[in-house]
Formats: structure tokens, C-alpha cells, sequence
């Protein structure tokens, strides 16, 4: 029962995303902000080396990928909230 609602809610909100138009091309927005939140964990890898924060992070490709996910979440907050 869960999985029918889940793809019945996949299906019935796929129209609601925002499509940004660059250069006479339409992006969706999801796609912008996931790689402005890629771009941003890249740039706040050389915070973490600077700080000597990183050996203490532990597993690395977990610890970027959620700061990626995060940074592309407080991007399409800021951006792209409908609120």
C-alpha cells in the first residue's frame, strides 16, 4: 500500500517542480542545485584541510556526499521556495 501511494505521489507531483530557462534551454531546478551543492562541498574541502578538520571526518565520501545534499537543500530553499 505504501509503494501505490509513493508512486502514485511521484507521478501526481512530478509537474510541480520549477524549470529555470539558461540560454533558451530549461533546466529543472533540482538539477541546478545539485550541482551548485557539489560545487559548494568542493569548495569547503579546502576549509575542512585548512582547519585540520578532516581526519577526523569519517567516511569521507559519506561525509562530502551529505554536505553536498546539503548545500543543494539550502540552495533550492533559498532560491526556489514557493512559501
Amino acid at each position: 500500500m505504501t509503494g501505490a501511494a509513493t508512486l502514485a505521489a511521484a507521478v501526481g507531483l512530478s509537474g510541480c517542480d520549477p524549470v529555470v530557462n539558461i540560454a533558451g534551454a530549461n533546466f529543472p531546478a533540482w538539477l541546478i542545485c545539485a550541482i551548485t551543492g557539489a560545487v559548494l562541498a568542493a569548495l569547503i574541502r579546502p576549509i575542512f584541510l585548512w582547519t585540520q578538520i578532516e581526519p577526523y571526518l569519517w567516511p569521507l565520501p559519506l561525509v562530502y556526499l551529505s554536505l553536498g545534499v546539503l548545500m543543494a537543500s539550502i540552495v533550492y530553499l533559498i532560491f526556489f521556495n514557493r512559501i
